[in-house]
């Protein structure tokens, strides 16, 4: 019989050379952890740039067989930089498991809230997430097969290039760019979308913003983040924010120019982009999770995850707290899918605000938001089909 597993909660810092390494080859080694999400290198930059970061060493009979990067939002945790960390779980030795049920508990928090968990767990619900796998001949068979399969959308896709370059002029796509001052512009593009869409601003809290600055002059050379850009006649129409490591490429925060959304400035930067990093040995061209219409056309594989809050014994089982309460009156309880809306707004407040009033403000505004768009719903007529 195995011996229970017990934790230990230190700094990234703290670890030694021979932790890290251990951590290293149990991470090449599980192609379940093949994200750059969960790379050492990512650990190490967001730990020196997250509020309340810190890892989890959990050992059985003494010997280490497992780490978890987490951030602290006083009892509670999620995983290190949430809410824009898109895959999370237990960097393991091989042949050892430790279940999302049994990670809350050896953490000690009031609530552990995951959003894409890679490993064993019962609690929440199933997700899936989509991706590009190519073959090893490479970016050009892997377009020869989907436009065979999907000939109507990629032939739209290749009007809408031509229309691109007849409206402004020639294209020209950069990859692997590391310029702050187009971070800057990124950021200011992302954070007038989350505004305008009603949602909150993850951006608007600093740290957040200091994170993709600090990935971004990683020279870890298995190990990166960088920015893709589409001119056309010399006006930027599009930038995509992305992480990368090992074959893996993680397409994160896009951007384009909404005037020109005829022309898919943003899918045909991806394109390109694939296009390129493939030149460069990688394979994995991961889009996050499915929904976007236009993914469906795109990947060919998939993962499941699971989202969920697991609450510790004892603990109200609620979202949150009176703010997560709050965005609850405001949406009108209308059922499971305005419950999950509220637990997945309530979960990017908690991970970016480090204080109470900051929450607070963040749950008041997101239910202003919510109550103005129940409102509008009530006031559109319905409509009465006629046979």
């Amino acid at each position: 019989m195995n011996p229970p597993v017990s934790v230990e909660i230190v700094k990234a810092e703290a670890l030694s050379s021979e932790q890290i390494a251990s951590w290293r080859r149990w991470q090449a080694v599980d192609a379940a952890l093949a994200s750059p999400y969960f790379h050492w290198r990512y650990a190490e930059i967001a730990s020196r740039v997250c509020p309340g970061a810190a890892v989890a060493v959990f050992r059985r009979g003494g010997e280490v067989v497992g780490f978890f990067p987490h951030q602290r939002r006083g009892r509670a945790v999620q995983p290190l930089g949430a809410p824009m960390n898109d895959y999370h779980g237990v960097i393991s030795a091989p042949g050892v498991e430790i279940p999302l049920e049994e990670a809350a508990r050896l953490l000690n928090a009031s609530r552990l809230t995951v959003t894409a968990w890679v490993g064993q767990g019962q609690a929440g619900a199933e997700r899936q997430t989509v991706m590009v796998r190519l073959p090893e001949s490479g970016y050009a068979d892997w377009y020869a097969e989907r436009r065979r399969t999907f000939g109507k959308y990629f032939k739209d896709k290749e009007r809408a290039r031509r229309s691109l370059v007849a409206e402004l002029g020639p294209i020209e796509v950069r990859h692997e760019v590391r310029d702050p001052e187009l971070l800057d512009r990124l950021i200011d593009l992302k954070s007038a979308q989350y505004r305008r869409s009603g949602l909150h601003d993850i951006f608007a809290c600093e740290w957040t913003r200091r994170l993709l600055y600090a990935l971004m002059r990683s020279e870890d050379p298995d190990f990166g983040a960088s920015i893709a850009t589409m001119h056309a006649g010399g006006q930027l129409t599009a930038l995509e924010f992305s992480l990368h490591a090992g074959d893996q490429y993680h397409f994160w925060f896009p951007v384009y120019e909404p005037s020109l959304a005829r022309c898919s400035p943003g899918i045909l930067l991806s394109m390109d982009t694939m296009e390129r990093a493939s030149a460069q040995g990688f394979r994995v061209f991961d889009f996050g999770f499915e929904g976007e219409h236009y993914k469906k056309y795109f990947c060919n594989d998939r993962r499941t995850v699971r989202e969920a809050v697991v609450l510790k014994p004892g603990v109200q089982a609620s979202v949150s707290d009176a703010a997560a309460e709050l965005l609850n009156r405001a949406g009108g309880g209308r059922g499971d899918a305005l419950r999950t809306s509220i637990r997945r707004r309530w979960a990017a407040i908690e991970a970016c605000e480090t204080t109470s009033l900051a929450r607070a403000r963040g749950a008041a505004i997101a239910a202003r938001s919510a109550a103005s768009k129940a409102l509008a719903r009530k006031k559109t007529p319905h409509r009465v089909a006629h046979a």
